[in-house]
């Protein structure tokens, strides 16, 4: 899916007038890349002073015996030497700036692509990968690659001044490049498909790699490390066989490239010296011919040694604006009031992202403040999907979800996110303080507000048991924390700021009898205050404090109503007649 979407942005962003974000972040480095020309305009002026250096050295110091003269040439060189080293630092800094202005400039927004991109395509994503990509083209732009293309454009200069030299060692020089050229597009050519396999290739294995890790203790636990490092081992060869195929491309035709040159090296000083026999050239032409020769070929040598970076690089781009396109910026819209009313369901169906299948197929119900609804039907019969579209996360193919008949596509996210309250199914915290987790991050959280929610779930004895209480660290994924607490505290985030809609996807599966009962009051106390609280639940404790029932079964709603008649309903529903089986194979009823 996530291939079938990038495909979409790129086919998207291909026609010549397309603005792309990566584009628009690029164009606003404008001035830095004029700096760049600038110095590189100044560099490749600067490299001349070998070349002429040996000429004078040997047409006009060595005839003439002058010391003087040759002091003085040293001391020209010299600082022409200094003056190329230091624009030629500063245009390597000003390249690495402008690849962290573009990452500073892209970073958010492709991090929320990252957030956003498993509820579009679903969750066989390849993860962080957009990130990665981020980095690939930063890497590039602060690396030598970038000053090999702008140092390209001098080569004609070069060729120029060989030409002036003598017609024959231009021409020496002239089929010295074209043969680079050549072997440029041929290295394009024949590693395009490597490093495309080779990327594909790096990211099932790391894959493997992060759901083992994810997995870990059921890995140990069944005996199962064994045949994963196995399965890793194998795509792990699999992707060295493809990147060893991508770098002995590149390295091979890089090595050609400098032999190459350094041929082309000896070759414009036999010609020399064959025009200086023959006395059609000075002896310091041979010199500076085979110096300015070498150093017209050293961009197109060195873009071919940094090519596979440009490879990574260029798809990298790619799929970054295919992605970007595909998810664009959303726009800013019209702040609503806090709802306090009602939630309603009007005709929903559901299908999980990048998935055609319907899970819910049109429920219809409506809550007013104060409601307590539970959810209950068999396993499969869409329940958490239900909720994710509740929350907004999940965007439904047909129908709407309001609050305060505004839909939820009508909130800004981080507005919507105010006034909901979520726990899902699988509990994760993230690295940080038990505070932090409750608080939802938020930089100006009040402390009372956070153990106000605490003491709602019911932990607030828990935590300030705790050696370091509110400032705890819960560890990468919570792993300090049982999944018993890791939920309750999963709970008091839900209540954090006390939401309008709070909704809790069996938020009792690790809970003990004292935390049953905490739920029980939180939800309580939630509706007390006005509050629509959802709970899907599988054990009768986790229905106690809600009022209103609601039965699916195939992703289709059977009843809705008050629990008390809904339970009536579903407890008096006939129960499948036995089968009996007879002696001669048949099948009766009774």
């Amino acid at each position: 899916m996530q291939r079938a979407l990038t495909q979409r942005g790129s086919a998207r962003t291909s026609s010549p007038s397309a603005r792309t974000e990566l584009g628009d972040a690029l164009r606003a480095c404008r001035g830095a890349f004029l700096g760049v020309g600038l110095m590189s305009c100044m560099i490749n002026l600067l490299y001349l002073t070998g070349s002429f250096f040996m000429l004078e050295v040997y047409d006009r110091v060595l005839p003439s015996r002058s010391v003087p003269t040759l002091v003085g040439l040293i001391i020209l060189a010299g600082g022409l030497y200094v003056a190329q080293g230091v624009l030629d630092l500063l245009r390597g800094r000003v390249l690495v700036r402008i690849g962290s202005s573009l990452d500073e400039a892209l970073s958010p927004r492709v991090f929320q692509t990252v957030v956003r991109l498993p509820l579009m395509a679903g969750k066989s994503n390849e993860g962080p990968q957009p990130l990665r990509d981020l980095d690939n083209v930063r890497a590039f732009l602060s690396g030598m690659g970038p000053s090999a293309l702008f140092d390209l454009p001098w080569l004609p200069l070069y060729l120029a001044i060989c030409f002036a030299f003598h017609p024959m060692i231009g021409v020496t020089a002239l089929i010295g490049a074209l043969l680079l050229i050549a072997l440029t597009v041929v290295t394009e050519m024949m590693t395009r498909a490597p490093a495309e396999e080779a990327a594909g290739l790096a990211a099932r294995r790391g894959g493997i790699a992060a759901a083992s890790r994810r997995n870990a203790e059921v890995v140990v636990a069944m005996g199962m490390a064994g045949r994963l490092t196995q399965r890793w081992k194998d795509a792990n060869e699999t992707y060295l066989a493809g990147n060893q195929r991508t770098s002995d491309v590149a390295g091979g035709l890089g090595a050609i490239a400098k032999v190459m040159r350094m041929m082309l090296q000896s070759a414009v000083l036999g010609v020399g010296a064959y025009l200086v026999i023959n006395q059609e050239a000075t002896a310091g032409v041979i010199i500076a011919g085979s110096i300015l020769s070498a150093r017209a070929l050293a961009p197109v040598d060195l873009a071919i040694a940094h090519w596979k970076g440009f490879v990574t690089a260029r798809q990298s781009w790619h799929r970054l604006n295919g992605l970007l396109n595909v998810l664009p910026t959303q726009m800013a819209l019209t702040r609503l009031q806090d709802p306090t009313d009602t939630l309603s369901v009007e005709a929903v169906s559901l299908a999980p992202p990048g998935e055609q299948r319907i899970t819910v197929n049109d429920v219809t119900f409506a809550l007013k403040a104060g409601n307590g609804l539970g959810v209950i039907g068999p396993s499969g019969s869409g329940k958490s999907s239900l909720l994710r579209a509740l929350v907004g996360v999940w965007k439904p193919v047909r129908g709407h979800v309001r609050l305060d008949a505004a839909a939820l596509e009508q909130w800004a996210p981080d507005d919507l996110g105010r006034h909901i309250g979520y726990l899902p199914q699988d509990v994760e915290l993230f690295s940080g303080s038990i505070a932090d987790n409750i608080c939802r991050f938020d930089p100006d959280a009040d402390d009372n507000d956070i153990i106000a929610a605490a003491k709602q779930a019911g932990v607030h004895e828990l935590i300030v048991g705790m050696r370091d209480g509110y400032d705890t660290e819960v560890g990468d994924h919570g792993s300090v924390l049982s999944a018993g607490q890791a939920q309750r505290i999963a709970l008091a985030r839900a209540l954090y700021g006390d939401p309008f809609l709070i909704v809790l996807d069996e938020p009792n599966s690790n809970l003990d009898t004292e935390g049953d009962e905490a739920l029980t009051r939180a939800v309580r106390a939630a509706r007390a205050r006005g509050a629509i609280v959802i709970v899907v639940a599988h054990r009768p404790i986790g229905i106690e404090g809600v009022d209103m029932l609601l039965v699916l079964k195939d992703g289709r709603m059977q009843t809705f109503g008050p629990k008390e008649t809904v339970l009536g309903q579903v407890l008096q529903r006939p129960a499948p007649q036995p089968i009996k089986i007879v002696a001669d194979g048949g099948v009766t009823k009774p």
